[in-house]
């Protein structure tokens, strides 16, 4: 048979889902290998048998942890599909303020309907099998994750910062061009999307594993620029990470 994949959103943009359908042919080959049970952006299909459960979005109220506690109960494996997911992304801005000064600021007089509590990673609350970093994930890593858990091998994160990909594209170096990049200290695997289309490295993809903390700080010493600078950056999408000074 043929292994049952849900997909299930929590808050988020659902960017990362739409991205999954904009995989044109690779959709087709997906489909052929396995049974989509549930998948609100393609389907109103539901199903509560699933083996595989892609989880898009970070966690911000008590309901959601209680139904991502459910999925993570019926699914063999599960997967943190995307920043918001893999790093609680930009969902996590809100923790620099009250809770309660959120709800007034976006729901006013009806604040007393709703709930919330600060955002956190799939991870925070379950426990993730595999992780797919960035806003939206590398479609060449989905494909690539698929293909592992069909077959039952590894899947192998990309270990290596961006900025590593840069060179590769032989790229001029955003803080040459006056920017503020992340890429020395982000996770690859993006192919530095971002910087070759002439911007800067956001950070979405989440810190790489042993990062190289000095050479991010020769890096902004030599472009006069401070750690203080780098942590207001860095929580645009990892806001909901302990990071160290």
């Amino acid at each position: 048979m043929k292994p049952r994949v849900a997909f299930f959103d929590f808050t988020g943009c659902e960017g990362c889902q739409l991205e999954v359908l904009n995989f044109y042919t690779e959709v087709v080959d997906l489909i052929n290998a396995v049974d989509i049970v549930e998948f609100r952006e393609a389907s109103s299909d539901h199903s509560d048998d699933y083996d595989i459960a892609f989880i898009e979005g970070s966690q911000t109220t008590k309901r959601d942890v209680e139904r991502l506690q459910k999925i993570r109960e019926k699914a063999k494996i599960l997967v943190a599909l995307g920043a918001c997911s893999c790093t609680g992304g930009v969902n996590a801005l809100k923790n620099r303020f009250p809770m309660e000064e959120n709800l007034k600021v976006v729901y006013g007089e009806s604040a007393k309907y709703y709930d919330t509590i600060p955002t956190r990673p799939t991870s925070a609350y379950v426990k993730v099998d595999a992780y797919l970093h960035g806003c939206p994930p590398n479609r060449n890593e989905v494909i690539s994750l698929v293909k592992c858990l069909l077959t039952g091998k590894k899947f192998e994160q990309c270990h290596n910062p961006v900025c590593v990909e840069c060179k590769l594209a032989e790229n001029i170096c955003a803080f040459e061009r006056g920017e503020f990049c992340l890429g020395p200290v982000t996770r690859g695997g993006c192919n530095a999307v971002c910087v070759t289309a002439g911007r800067k490295c956001w950070g979405c993809r989440g810190m790489v594993d042993e990062p190289n903390i000095n050479s991010q700080k020769d890096v902004m010493a030599k472009y006069g620029l401070t750690l203080d600078d780098m942590m207001m950056q860095f929580k645009l999408f990892n806001g909901a990470l302990e990071v160290s000074k």
